[in-house]
């Protein structure tokens, strides 16, 4: 279908159509050789509550933005290339059924289809292109993810001290690692992951300890492969050889105390240490 519809006028027509939806705000979509295979709104885990999302599928890339006016008008859009992709189903919670996670090297998030057959059909038509194109570039699939922020209704304390209780006056934070919601407190620190951003982001004590440390442990390394080796048998020396959601609706919404998030099987208090 790709094949027959590339560089056709009608294919040119509905990419127009949706860079026209976006409007100035929007990046140009056309480009030689790209498709736009199909369209449809999906309800995406934000940071304060579910929002409706719509999405484009193309080819190549995966195109999404706010609902302005609905088929009509939409802004804050995002594009994500598919080779970045990897997707992931999620058990059902009592607020969202039929999710799924969308990540990538820098950002992941929670969508959720009207029906178990349409999250059926976006799974199996994204791993579709998204095998076309590695298959096509000769890439490996991604191995690193951007972690998905727990939501800030999910709990009522800091989830690294659990300690702080939040409140107007006290912020929720997101530690830009692992995703938990933290204190300012637990949260002071920022680190460079030029993965994610240019720019140094919060993260948690936890994490920038680690991140020190991996980062550490790495100049270590390339100090050591800089250092000439020498043999420990005297006289003898080794062969030189070939061998990186602004809220539009701030209502407050309450999670159960058994919500199921992103890692079932691990109790996020059991990070602590």
């Amino acid at each position: 279908m790709v094949d027959h519809l590339a560089n056709t006028e009608i294919n040119s027509q509905r990419i127009a159509v949706v860079e026209n939806c976006f409007g100035a705000s929007g990046q140009p979509l056309a480009v030689p050789g790209r498709v736009l295979l199909g369209e449809g709104i999906l309800t995406k885990e934000c940071r304060k509550k579910p929002k409706p999302r719509i999405f484009f599928l193309f080819n190549d890339i995966l195109v999404y933005g706010s609902i302005v006016i609905n088929r009509r008008k939409y802004n804050s859009q995002h594009i994500i290339p598919l080779e970045d992709v990897t997707l992931e189903t999620l058990p059902d919670t009592l607020q969202m059924k039929n999710r799924w996670m969308i990540k990538t090297s820098k950002k992941s998030f929670v969508v959720s289809a009207a029906s178990l057959t349409e999250r059926k059909e976006w799974i199996s038509h994204l791993e579709e292109c998204i095998r076309h194109l590695l298959t096509k570039t000769g890439r490996q699939p991604a191995t690193e993810h951007a972690a998905p922020w727990i939501p800030d209704k999910a709990t009522d304390i800091c989830m690294r001290c659990t300690q702080t209780k939040f409140s107007t006056l006290t912020r929720r934070h997101h530690c830009r690692k692992c995703g938990f919601v933290v204190c300012a407190e637990c949260s002071r620190q920022r680190f460079l992951m030029p993965r994610l951003s240019p720019k140094p982001l919060r993260v948690c004590t936890l994490c920038y300890r680690q991140l020190l440390a991996e980062k550490e442990e790495a100049a270590e390394a390339e100090r050591g492969q800089r250092e000439p080796t020498r043999s420990a048998v005297p006289g003898y020396e080794p062969s030189s050889g070939d061998d990186s959601d602004k809220s539009d609706d701030e209502r407050a919404e309450q999670w159960p105390a058994d919500t199921e998030f992103y890692t079932s099987a691990v109790s996020w208090s059991s990070f602590h240490s």
